[in-house]
């Protein structure tokens, strides 16, 4: 699979940080639209597909294709940028401030969320023909997972928010694994091998992805979901989207970053 050692594919991590901050408005705001979307079709398929066969594992199995999909065409998700954008601030890339990440971050978020938002309502107006039937089972089960994971959360207070932040750390985790597993090979199999594995481990496990929320629970609420915009927010989105920030950088990134890049000296023995 042309194999990358890793002092060469993190230093590729870093590279790919700074890119992301002198790319234009337009550019990030186009590909971070189109990596929602892809997200959300992905995220549906694997529910039907759990939904038809029975078969959550067999959801979470396929899942990955669409995150490998957004990968090739290098659309970027909010999940990824937590995580590589930092590493050439610390690395002092020319250019690259505090001001400069938050405004990828920001810019990312955007498009991620108008991306998964399109497709939540493409979805629900093709499951409902044109909102003139219930949506079916799909629609129930989503309608379950929206509420389950908002209003259950709410049920435990701080335990359960502090839970969310805790499965969005270990989603973003496995998340970034992915990403930089992709840069460990040259070839595109060996990319999505290496994709493959970390993002179905995530889907499966129920951790908390911060883009894939930005459908689900909108689609939940226009399917009839039980709970309030504030709901989502507060007892998801919001907690999820800092845990993603925190497992990406803080497992991923730093790790890599200061034992393959900024190595200490070699012992003497």
């Amino acid at each position: 699979m042309s194999y990358l050692e890793p002092t060469e594919f993190v230093t590729k991590m870093v590279d790919a940080g700074e890119a992301k901050v002198y790319m234009s408005t337009k550019d990030t705001l186009i590909r971070a639209f189109m990596a929602g979307a892809t997200l959300a079709l992905a995220a549906i398929f694997a529910i039907t597909v759990a939904v038809k066969t029975g078969s959550p594992l067999l959801g979470a199995v396929l899942f990955p294709v669409g995150f490998i999909m957004l990968y090739l065409m290098k659309f970027d998700l909010l999940t990824g940028v937590f995580t590589l954008v930092p590493l050439a601030l610390i690395d002092k890339r020319p250019g690259v401030t505090v001001n400069q990440v938050l405004r990828n971050w920001g810019l990312v978020f955007t498009g991620n969320f108008a991306g998964a938002l399109a497709v939540a309502f493409m979805m629900s107006f093709i499951l409902t023909m044109g909102y003139d039937t219930d949506g079916g089972v799909i629609a129930e089960k989503v309608g379950k997972i929206g509420e389950a994971r908002t209003l259950g959360y709410k049920s435990h207070g701080l335990g359960g928010w502090i839970t969310i932040f805790i499965r969005g750390m270990l989603c973003n985790w496995m998340v970034s694994m992915g990403v930089v597993g992709a840069m460990i090979s040259t070839s595109a199999t060996g990319k999505m091998m290496a994709m493959w594995m970390p993002i179905m481990l995530f889907f499966y496990m129920g951790f908390e992805h911060s883009i894939v929320n930005m459908f689900l629970f909108p689609f939940s609420m226009i399917m009839g979901g039980d709970f309030t915009i504030a709901d989502y927010l507060i007892w998801n989105e919001l907690p999820t989207a800092l845990g993603n920030m925190v497992g990406g950088f803080v497992f991923v990134g730093l790790p890599l970053y200061y034992t393959h890049v900024k190595m200490s000296p070699e012992r003497n023995l």
